[in-house]
């Protein structure tokens, strides 16, 4: 009976957590656990020679991606990231419908626009996700992208934006995402991978911590 219980408290969470689950496989994509994923073309924060690569596959409308960029990915930025250590890219990854495809869209057309202005649309997008069951809310609207995109310095217009949205302008760029998901196997998220290998628990920072070390360690 407890067995029971503890396996329905545990979906109860993951379901409360917004991540989408339906199999951890041991690594995603097979072979490449251990070394660097190819991504060609997709933003990079940080030097992208770093010897330790860390790649988010997130989803805007994921609350759980939501609470990782504000607890787990300020250290990663803090403590490896800003000194050269760690690279992190971050690939779209649509597993909440029609809406995580809106976002997705606005935020390759500032990554192409304006790309300096992305990592801080990135992380305005996730601020105004109203978090926890809330996911479902129309907060995620081709003109409310457009306005999240006017709060950000250096980023396009709120109106192209947009229309950018709305005519699917950079759909070729939203389907590289996709099959990017599927070649690695991308079955929740956020999926983090550490050079290739997947984070069990991605919001766990001592877990992201040691897998960053230890690769920083085989690198020295």
């Amino acid at each position: 009976m407890k067995s029971k219980i503890l396996v329905i408290v545990t979906a109860v969470v993951f379901v409360a957590m917004g991540v989408f689950l339906i199999t951890r496989p041991d690594n995603p994509g097979g072979s490449q656990a251990g070394s660097k994923l190819e991504l060609d073309n997709q933003p990079v924060m940080g030097e992208e020679d770093a010897p330790v690569q860390v790649v988010e596959f997130g989803d805007y409308k994921c609350p759980a991606c939501k609470s990782w960029s504000q607890t787990v990915f300020p250290k990663l930025q803090e403590n490896y990231i800003n000194s050269g250590d760690v690279s992190f890219t971050y690939v779209n990854t649509l597993f909440h419908g029609e809406k995580s495809r809106l976002a997705a869209l606005a935020s390759e057309s500032v990554w192409d626009r304006s790309p300096e202005a992305f990592w801080s649309y990135h992380q305005t997008i996730f601020e105004n996700h109203p978090g926890g069951q809330s996911q479902d809310e129309a907060w995620v609207t081709p003109d409310s992208l457009g306005d999240m995109a006017a709060q950000v310095d250096g980023a396009p217009a709120a109106e192209q934006v947009a229309e950018d949205v709305q005519q699917g302008t950079y759909e070729e760029q939203v389907s590289t995402d996709e099959s990017l998901v599927d070649e690695y196997n991308i079955q929740f998220t956020p999926s983090i991978l550490v050079n290739g290998t997947l984070i069990e628990d991605p919001m766990d920072w001592e877990s992201v911590q040691a897998a960053v070390e230890e690769e920083l360690n085989q690198e020295s």
